[in-house]
């Protein structure tokens, strides 16, 4: 009896390890167009699922998000490279700053760096934008 109950906190265990894992890789939670504001902290299983759980879903909200998407389009479209473009809304702030411009093929690429601070988190974030003249489209890489 000791050993199933061993056996299934066990892995438990290692289940939550390797959904927080997952879920704090740089990939998932470096999303350039939907940054995640959980802040893991070490600490009790229970306390690691709960920031996990709960912090998963803290993003920004509409007006925030319309706020951080026109700043990085203004950076992209119109910043020299090093100059900042703020923003703010409802208690969430931050920044994108294009920081070089190179050509490419049919048109040119510019490396933004953003950083955005909500519920008590900031996040800082790099992604390379290239425009291709012969369609008139962005496409964005990481």
């Amino acid at each position: 009896m000791f050993n199933t109950v061993r056996l299934v906190v066990s892995c438990l265990m290692v289940a939550g390890k390797l959904l927080i894992l997952t879920a704090s890789s740089p990939a998932l939670a470096n999303d350039i167009h939907d940054p995640k504001f959980f802040n893991y902290q070490s600490g009790g299983f229970s306390n690691q699922l709960a920031d996990l759980s709960f912090g998963w879903f803290k993003t920004l909200n509409n007006e925030q998000t319309i706020a951080y998407n026109q700043a990085m389009t203004h950076a992209l479209l119109y910043a020299d490279n090093g100059q900042a473009v703020n923003w703010y809304n409802n208690n969430a702030s931050g920044m994108a700053v294009p920081s070089a411009t190179w050509p490419s093929g049919n048109g040119y690429c510019r490396r933004l760096y953003v950083q955005a601070i909500a519920h008590g988190v900031e996040k800082t974030m790099k992604a390379t934008a290239c425009f291709n003249e012969a369609d008139n489209r962005w496409t964005w890489y990481n």
